[in-house]
């Protein structure tokens, strides 16, 4: 649900971010009130600033206290912000402001922390033919977060609409935002605890991981009990073969024996994932400015406040539904067949040229060819998430030792936050200006920074097909051997089954 509340929390940003400009910042000028620029950014970074250091401090808190353990923690801080932030409160415009983005950021905290638990609790539960399909279906949770982000949005702004009707801004300034769309962007906001409170309860039924319990807590008997009820078998353990394994793998994430191992992948992981952000947060926190330019909506001043936000809602369904959507649910499909790695690179690959085309030809396709605009700009996000977004997601949670591996995840899952910052306040601010050159420039810079992405996904080794204990050499390290056994009692227990 992190990955859910997460999307939903973006989308809405996003659509209701120039309703929140009309209401505190119209200043009556020939445009709409929109956001000032500082405003804007700081509500935006916000959340991604509170997930970067979620991921840190929860993908540590995971190695340490276990990964249940502080799972619900983190649900329970999504729910609460969720509502705080359609609370926010204030007698001026800085001040509701303030409080917005005050709550954005522990919203972002607890999301943060969902990022490396759900995705080390998924690959240590899984098994190895089908571990990167279960891994990305966790993850495209975020593709049905957006799509319910916009019928909501989209349902609440006609409703309102029909009841509260108003000119368009260049017909009358002042009553083309109706006050009543304060209510509006509240409830939208406040709606996104629902799915996380739902799962609450099933969230805190899951039992801890096996290959925590048994490597990293040393409790073999209480692996077994656990395991037992996932296979709905009983399995007893051995305690002295579990110790064995633990002693063989005791080892720091700052440890010579770590770098030596797995300090490449780390690299890999980290900037690929940075890259990666710093084009796929740019493009989805600017689509709302885009759009007019490929006819997806009409311009600020044709609208009232409640049409802007109907249309813009409109139109990133639309975007996400044709693109964005599908491209998650093609890397679950076919990530088992194809591998991680040539997903990723075919993603890269893909997301470079097209922007590079938008780019060299923007005045183009913005003036004489909207809809090959619209159909390359949708063609980014599907292959953004048959691709990258959803295989750096995978690979981190695949590629570590038991020990760091939640710890590894948020490290890497930090980097891409540190590179949506990077899209926020540099790469958008090339976008909301509105110059040609700028954007120009922009999408170029894009289709670059996307290709050296490209070349650091070598820096990976492919999963597919393989046990977690094979791929980190954990199982090698404990027996000098590459199979992934542990004999529990009277079953022997395979571990590559498991992962």
């Amino acid at each position: 649900m992190g990955f859910f509340t997460h999307a939903y929390d973006l989308f809405c940003i996003s659509t209701v971010s120039k309703l929140l400009g009309r209401l505190y910042y119209s200043d009556g000028k020939l445009r709409p009130g929109t956001l000032p620029r500082s405003v804007n950014n700081v509500i935006v970074s916000a959340a991604l600033i509170g997930s970067l250091t979620g991921q840190l401090f929860f993908g540590w808190l995971g190695d340490v206290l276990g990964r249940k353990r502080v799972y619900g923690v983190t649900l329970i801080l999504m729910v609460l912000c969720a509502i705080c932030s359609g609370l926010s409160f204030g007698s001026t415009p800085k001040a509701v402001m303030g409080t917005l983005c005050f709550f954005r950021f522990w919203l972002g905290f607890g999301i943060g922390g969902d990022y490396p638990l759900s995705a080390t609790i998924m690959s240590e539960y899984a098994n190895k033919k089908t571990r990167g399909a279960f891994i990305a279906a966790v993850f495209a949770m975020q593709g049905v977060g957006i799509i319910f982000a916009g019928l909501v949005s989209m349902t609440l702004s006609a409703i309102f609409l029909s009841f509260f009707p108003a000119p368009p801004f260049s017909s009358d300034h002042i009553r083309s935002t109706q006050p009543e769309a304060d209510f509006l962007w509240r409830i939208v906001l406040m709606l996104g605890a629902i799915p996380a409170l739902i799962t609450y309860y099933w969230r805190m039924k899951m039992p801890e991981t096996a290959r925590y319990t048994a490597l990293i807590a040393g409790n073999a008997k209480q692996a077994a009990l656990d395991m037992g009820k996932v296979l709905e078998m009983e399995i007893q353990a051995e305690q002295e073969k579990v110790a064995q394994y633990k002693s063989a793998n005791d080892y720091s994430l700052l440890s010579g024996e770590f770098f030596r191992y797995h300090g490449l992948h780390l690299i890999g992981t980290m900037s690929t994932w940075f890259l990666l952000d710093i084009a796929f947060y740019s493009q989805n926190l600017t689509q709302k400015d885009i759009f007019p330019m490929m006819h997806l909506t009409s311009k600020a001043q044709k609208m009232n406040a409640l049409e802007e936000v109907l249309q813009t809602s409109k139109a990133m369904l639309n975007v996400a539904l044709c693109g964005t959507y599908p491209g998650y649910w093609f890397t679950v499909l076919f990530i088992e067949k194809m591998g991680r790695c040539l997903i990723q690179l075919i993603g890269f690959f893909m997301m470079s040229a097209l922007m590079l085309i938008m780019g060299i030809k923007y005045e183009y396709l913005k003036d004489k060819n909207h809809i090959l605009f619209a159909t390359l700009y949708v063609l980014v996000f599907f292959f953004a998430n048959f691709g990258p977004n959803s295989t750096t997601f995978v690979l981190a949670a695949e590629l570590f030792p038991t020990r760091v591996r939640s710890t590894c995840h948020g490290l890497s899952a930090a980097a891409g936050k540190a590179g949506a910052i990077i899209g926020v306040f540099i790469v958008q601010s090339y976008m909301l200006d509105g110059d040609p050159k700028k954007i120009r420039s922009a999408l170029i810079a894009l289709a670059f920074t996307n290709m050296i992405g490209f070349f650091c996904t070598f820096f990976v080794t492919e999963t597919t097909g393989k046990s977690l204990e094979e791929i980190s050499g954990e199982d090698g390290r404990a027996a000098g051997r590459r199979e992934s056994m542990m004999l529990m009692g009277d079953v022997r227990l395979d571990l590559s089954r498991l992962s």
